[in-house]
């Protein structure tokens, strides 16, 4: 059986004193874009040593890959060998920051995880320094740019932004719609076809890095949008802008697995996120529910006596467990050195979303008129959970994954 150790529990109260303190107090200016939620983050990074350790394994990473260029190591060290980290450390953070602000777990984690994955995954070790540790560090903001206007699931299809070459440089064109931190990123990771005069469905998928002010690159305001106020979301535009091959990830256009299995690697990390994000907004709205059936008197009688509230707050209690033995499935998983396939990754997502999306709306509903003003932090957590079922691909996207795994047998 698996649960919270006591280092975990201690770590846990840590964050929610650090959230209570730095965070609850500006959640108004964070909803209304009033404050953008980076130096918010790196005080976090900072008070945990987030910044110092990402540091410190970029560091170790980079002599080690040196030493295998070198022929000085092996590929694969024995550490790595018998297992992972304790992720736990890693997804804490994001239980506790979702349970009030999901959007800064959504910033953060584009920034610092799927953007610089990206770069580390397939970079040089040059670009890696370049670009990747400011990146690990929330030094700098990033950006993973693959939606388009015109796209959406079918991101590669529909994807219209090319790469054309241009004797040793690049030129690109395009542009990308619904991107996080997209108005405030310093790095960006743009993804396109290489032109080459072929039809778009054979063109080969490149990334490119690109830094803030390269002429014929724009950012633009953050959009207005639903829910997920505090991470922020723009688009991009691009308009022949000249990059030489030192921007192109890997600096090749033959990276042994592909643009598209990179990307759909990065899809996959961020999947298997989602569920301790749904576990933040899931113990949250449990909270403020149980708290609220207590307080609130009709007929005389305090709501929770009620058994169509006590069947929402079982309901609600139910999905939490579920959820956090998906979230202890991640932390086992990476114990033993283990990633999950994509069929996996897109199960946990699907159940995880639709949960927290359930679990949101049936607080707003036992909160009654209340729940529906802003004024009761239940509306908030509504508006965020549904993006859960959208981002990082549809319910429906997820379904087509796991069914496909299924029948392939």
């Amino acid at each position: 059986m698996f649960e919270w150790s006591e280092e975990h529990q201690m770590i846990r109260e840590a964050v929610k004193r650090f959230v209570d303190d730095e965070i609850r107090p500006h959640v108004e200016e964070l909803e209304h874009g009033d404050l953008p939620p980076y130096d918010i983050l790196r005080k976090l990074f900072a008070t945990f040593g987030m910044d110092a350790m990402a540091r410190d394994r970029f560091q170790k990473q980079i002599a080690r890959e040196k030493a295998i260029a070198a022929g000085e190591a092996e590929a694969t060290p024995p550490k790595e060998r018998s297992g992972g980290g304790d992720s736990g450390m890693s997804l804490i953070p994001i239980i506790e920051l979702c349970r009030v602000c999901p959007g800064m777990v959504t910033a953060m984690g584009v920034s610092m995880g799927l953007t610089s994955a990206a770069i580390m995954s397939k970079g040089t070790i040059a670009q890696k320094e370049r670009w990747a540790l400011d990146l690990l560090t929330m030094d700098k903001v990033g950006a993973w740019a693959i939606t388009e206007p015109g796209s959406g699931s079918d991101a590669f299809g529909s994807m219209k932004s090319t790469a054309r070459r241009d004797g040793d440089d690049y030129i690109l064109n395009g542009s990308k719609t619904f991107i996080t931190n997209g108005p405030y990123a310093d790095t960006t990771v743009f993804i396109c076809k290489l032109d080459e005069g072929n039809p778009p469905e054979q063109r080969k998928v490149l990334s490119f890095v690109l830094d803030r002010g390269i002429p014929g690159f724009v950012q633009s305001k953050p959009l207005r949008k639903m829910g997920m106020h505090s991470s922020p979301t723009g688009e991009l535009f691009l308009d022949d802008v000249r990059v030489g091959r030192d921007r192109l990830i890997g600096e090749t256009e033959d990276l042994p697995a592909g643009g598209r299995d990179g990307a759909k690697a990065t899809f996959q990390q961020e999947r298997s996120g989602v569920a301790a994000m749904a576990l933040g907004i899931i113990e949250e709205c449990l909270q403020l529910s149980v708290q609220y059936a207590k307080d609130r008197v009709q007929f005389g009688k305090p709501i929770g006596v009620f058994q169509l509230i006590q069947d929402k707050l079982a309901r609600m209690e139910v999905a939490r467990m579920n959820v956090q033995n998906l979230v202890f499935r991640t932390m086992e998983m990476s114990a033993a050195g283990r990633t999950m396939s994509l069929a996996e990754a897109s199960a946990m997502k699907l159940y995880s979303a639709r949960a927290a999306t359930e679990v949101a709306l049936e607080a707003v509903q036992l909160f009654g008129g209340n729940g529906y003003m802003s004024e009761f932090r239940v509306e908030q957590l509504a508006r965020d959970a549904k993006v859960l079922q959208i981002y990082a691909g549809t319910d429906e996207i997820q379904i087509t994954h796991i069914a496909k795994d299924l029948l392939r047998a």
